[in-house]
């Protein structure tokens, strides 16, 4: 997968659960005689049920109710052999150079996940990861980074 679909499947799935977690319950808001909006505060969790016999994991029927209503994806092919590697990263404890120079040599691409003090501290990495083709996600809004 070039690198273009892989920011376009990146920024998909990441607006999918933005959209899902701003707008699950909003056709369920009140219009109060005001005309002010009530909003739902109903908690709706997002998770999977692993199983133990290393088949896709199942959503749940009220999952596979949001998916469907907002023409979501939350799990790709069970016949395709692709492995995503993710890497969440949070701060810098000495790995993300060495998992770099690895992925590097194995000419392997990755997805790493960082946060606003993450790229505060370790801008040089972020940038690394960049040049070397790899999709850089955030775990925060862009508004609360400092570049």
């Amino acid at each position: 997968m070039n690198k273009e679909i892989k920011v376009i499947v990146l920024g998909s799935l990441l607006t999918l659960i933005l959209t899902l977690s701003i707008f699950t319950g909003l056709d369920q808001n009140i219009i109060t005689t005001n005309g002010e909006i009530e909003l739902n505060n109903t908690k709706i969790g997002w998770g999977i049920k692993r199983k133990d016999t290393h088949e896709q994991p199942e959503l749940g029927q009220k999952n596979i109710e949001l998916i469907n209503k907002y023409n979501g994806i939350a799990l790709g092919n069970n016949q395709d052999k692709t492995i995503y590697l993710t890497y969440d990263l949070g701060y810098e404890a000495g790995y993300t150079s060495k998992i770099l120079d690895t992925l590097k040599e194995k000419n392997v691409q990755g997805t790493f996940f960082i946060t606003a003090h993450y790229l505060n501290t370790a801008p040089e990495l972020v940038k690394r990861m960049i040049d070397e083709g790899h999709i850089v996600g955030n775990h925060v809004p862009t508004f609360l980074m400092e570049l």
